[in-house]
C-alpha cells in the first residue's frame, strides 16, 4: 500500500509541535493536491481500523491519490484541536468526538466545514437513521440535534443486555421479554445466593441502567427535552422517579451489590468476564473483549425489555476542518467507508455499521449485535447517554447513584441534588 502511517510516540509529539509553533517544513501544511492527510484514533486491530485501513486501500486505488495517515491519541486530538484547526498545519480529515463540548464547540468556532451540500450529493443523510443525525448537525451555538451539518459517522454505538447462557440455563430461566420478566430473572439469581448484575457505580454502567429505566417511562419528548434542553425537565416526574427509585429497589432486593459504589466500569466488566455475575448492562464497545476473553460459558445479548429508547448514538464522525487543503478527497474518503464492503467489514470485527446489508454479516454474534441495533434504530430509540447534558454530569450522576447505593441519601434527595446540578450545568451553556 503506498500510504504512510505514523506510529511512534516521538513522531506524533514532533507533528504536534510543528503544528502548535505555527511552523512548517517543505513538505508541512498540506497542500499537495495528490495527498489526503487523514488522523484518527482507533487501533489497528479495531473494527473501525480494520475497516479503515481497507478503505484507504480502496482510496488509493480508485483515486491515484496518496494517503498520508497519521495516528493520534484521543487526548491528542480532544486537547489541541482548537489550535491545530486553525492553522496550516490542518489535517484534510480526521475523526472527531461528537457531543456539543467537542464537535459542536469546533463548529461554532467556524473551524469545522458545514456538510450540507455534500451530504446532499453523496446521500449520506438516506442512509443515517434520524437519532443518528442528531450528533452531526449543530446550530449556530454549537447545540447539537439542529443546523448544519458538520460530521459524519460510518459506525455506532447502544447499549444492551449481556447475558451467560449457562447460568441461565443452570438457573431455569430464559430471556425475559417484559420488564416484570426480567426482574424475575434477578429475583431468581438472588434467591439462589447470587448478586445477577454486574455494576459499578464510581463510573459507568450504573448511570446508564439508571437512564434505561427512566427511558421505559419516557417519548422522545423527554429525550429531546433532558438532552437538546427543548423544555425543562420533570426532575419529580415519572420517569426520573421510576428511575431512581427502581435503582433503590434493586439494590435492596440484592440484585446489585452494595459494593458497587466503589466499583468501576473495569471491575463490572472482568465480573460478567470471570462468571461472577450472569447479567452485565453496558455498551457494545464491550463486545469485542466478551468475544476474545470469555472462555469459560456460552454468552449473548438483548435489548432491555420493554424499552422503545435506549442509550446509544451514532460514533465519533468524520470531520473536515474548515482549512484542509484537499476537501473533496475528503468527501471522497468519507463515501467510501459508508460503501456495503466497508460497512460489512466493520459489522464482522465486532463493530457496529450504521449502513450494513445484514445478509453481509457472516459472524453469529455480530449478527445478533447488529440486529439488535437495527432493530433499536427502526424503532427510532437511539436516545444519547445520561451525562451529554452537560459538561461536568457525568461525574455528578456518578455521585449521586453512590450515595442512593450507600443509603446515604433517599431517592428523592438524590433526584433533587441531581436536577439542581443538571440546570445549573444547562443553563452554563443555553443561558
Amino acid at each position: 500500500m503506498k500510504h504512510t502511517r505514523t506510529l511512534t510516540l516521538a513522531a506524533s509529539v514532533a507533528a504536534l509541535a510543528l503544528a502548535l509553533s505555527g511552523c512548517s517544513g517543505s513538505d508541512g501544511g498540506g497542500g499537495d493536491e495528490d495527498t489526503l492527510r487523514l488522523w484518527h484514533y482507533e487501533g489497528a486491530d479495531s473494527a473501525m481500523g480494520i475497516a479503515w485501513d481497507r478503505a484507504i486501500e480502496i482510496f488509493e486505488e480508485e483515486t491515484g491519490a496518496t494517503v498520508e495517515f497519521e495516528e493520534k491519541s484521543f487526548e491528542q486530538i480532544r486537547s489541541t484541536a482548537s489550535q491545530v484547526l486553525n492553522s496550516d498545519e490542518a489535517p484534510d480529515i480526521l475523526e472527531y468526538n461528537k457531543g456539543n463540548a467537542t464537535a459542536g464547540l469546533l463548529s461554532s468556532e467556524g473551524l469545522l466545514t458545514p456538510l450540507d451540500d455534500v451530504v446532499d450529493e453523496y446521500g449520506w443523510g438516506d442512509q443515517l437513521a434520524p437519532a443518528l443525525q442528531t450528533t452531526a448537525k449543530y446550530d449556530e451555538n454549537g447545540i447539537m440535534g439542529s443546523g448544519s451539518w458538520y460530521g459524519v459517522p460510518n459506525y455506532g454505538e447502544f447499549v444492551q443486555v449481556y447475558y451467560n447462557k449457562d447460568a441461565f440455563a443452570e438457573a431455569g430461566v430464559e430471556v425475559p421479554t417484559t420488564l416484570a420478566e426480567f426482574e424475575d430473572v434477578l429475583q431468581t439469581f438472588a434467591d439462589q445466593g447470587t448478586t445477577p448484575l454486574a455494576e459499578s457505580a464510581a463510573e459507568y454502567p450504573l448511570g446508564q441502567l439508571w437512564y434505561q429505566l427512566a427511558l421505559t417511562e419516557a417519548d422522545r419528548q423527554f429525550v429531546n427535552d433532558y438532552q437538546l434542553y427543548e423544555n425543562p425537565v420533570d426532575w419529580s416526574g415519572d420517569e426520573i422517579s421510576t428511575a431512581t427509585e427502581t435503582v433503590k429497589d434493586w439494590v435492596d432486593a440484592g440484585y446489585i451489590s452494595t459494593d458497587a459504589s466503589g466499583l468501576k466500569a473495569e471491575d463490572a466488566g472482568v465480573s460478567f468476564i470471570s462468571g461472577d455475575a450472569p447479567i452485565f448492562y453496558s455498551g457494545s464497545w464491550w463486545y469485542g473483549r466478551f468475544v476474545n476473553e470469555i472462555t469459560d460459558f456460552e454468552w449473548g445479548t438483548f435489548l432491555f425489555p420493554e424499552a422503545e429508547l435506549s442509550p446509544g448514538s451514532a460514533g465519533n464522525m468524520w470531520v473536515v476542518p474548515e482549512r484542509a487543503q484537499n476537501k473533496e478527497l475528503a468527501y471522497e474518503f468519507i463515501d467510501i467507508t459508508m460503501r456495503p464492503e466497508i460497512q460489512a467489514l466493520l459489522g464482522n470485527n465486532g463493530g457496529v455499521p450504521v449502513a450494513a446489508d445484514e445478509a453481509d454479516i457472516t459472524d453469529e454474534k455480530s449478527q445478533e449485535l447488529i440486529a439488535n441495533f437495527n432493530a433499536l434504530n427502526d424503532m427510532d430509540g437511539i436516545s444519547f447517554y445520561p451525562d451529554w447534558p452537560t459538561p461536568t454530569f457525568y461525574d455528578e450522576l456518578n455521585a449521586g447513584l453512590q450515595e442512593l447505593v450507600n443509603g446515604t441519601k433517599s431517592p428523592a434527595e438524590v433526584q433533587q441534588q441531581l436536577g439542581e446540578q443538571y440546570q445549573s450545568g444547562v443553563d452554563d451553556i443555553v443561558g
